[in-house]
């Protein structure tokens, strides 16, 4: 027997579940009924079609998206926040996001975090071209910092590995470096270093002063 009081909302919502957790290529109505407990019939009502549905999650994860909300005392200390935020989003809906990308809205996407970076560059003191400048540096630090980890992730193992490869020898002199090369890299610490590093330096230039 059917739900009866099934809504729109959940029907994006158990899409979108369906295809963070196995790509857009899972998504067939029927299997969606299948999870709600529905007639597919009732899918097609909420929501229409199959690429009218794959619309609505594009909208869905635009919005999502947005809800971008910095913390931190200072304007450095925000714009790692709106970082921490972007970056965590991104990685939890990967074909979500590319279905984004495939519709041409990426911009759209991340015109929130933008203008979130925006006013926090203002705060520091940065006007005009140089507010820009600092503004896409670190939009394309999150992004170029998470190709990478994503890259390492789905990359096959590597021999020799890093841990082969560094030893006191490789490092005359320095042997706890060669030693902390030859352990996995920490991505979340990695992360804060260089967005912190990034944001302080940019920020420093334009004078900043307490929000």
């Amino acid at each position: 027997m059917g739900r009866s009081a099934l809504t729109r909302e959940e029907v994006l919502a158990a899409a979108a579940a369906l295809v963070r957790q196995d790509g857009p290529a899972a998504l067939t109505m029927r299997r969606l009924a299948a999870e709600l407990g529905t007639a597919v019939t009732s899918i097609y009502w909420h929501v229409g079609n199959r690429e009218s549905l794959l619309d609505a999650l594009v909208e869905r994860t635009v919005q999502e998206m947005g809800a971008v909300r910095p913390a931190g005392r200072t304007p450095a200390d925000r714009v790692v926040s709106v970082a921490r935020i972007l970056r965590r989003e991104l990685r939890e809906r990967p074909h979500l996001i590319a279905l984004v990308h495939e519709r041409g809205l990426t911009e759209r996407m991340f015109l929130p975090a933008q203008q979130a970076l925006a006013r926090e560059v203002h705060a520091a003191g940065l006007r005009g071209s140089r507010a820009a400048d600092a503004v896409r540096a670190i939009q394309f630090q999150i992004v170029g910092f998470l190709l990478v980890e994503r890259n390492r992730e789905r990359s096959p193992a590597q021999s020799p590995g890093e841990h082969e490869l560094w030893d006191p020898a490789a490092a005359p002199g320095d042997p706890d470096l060669a030693e902390a090369l030859s352990r996995p890299p920490d991505p979340d610490r990695l992360f804060l270093l260089s967005v912190r590093a990034l944001a302080g330096a940019l920020l420093a230039d334009g004078g900043e002063r307490p929000a």
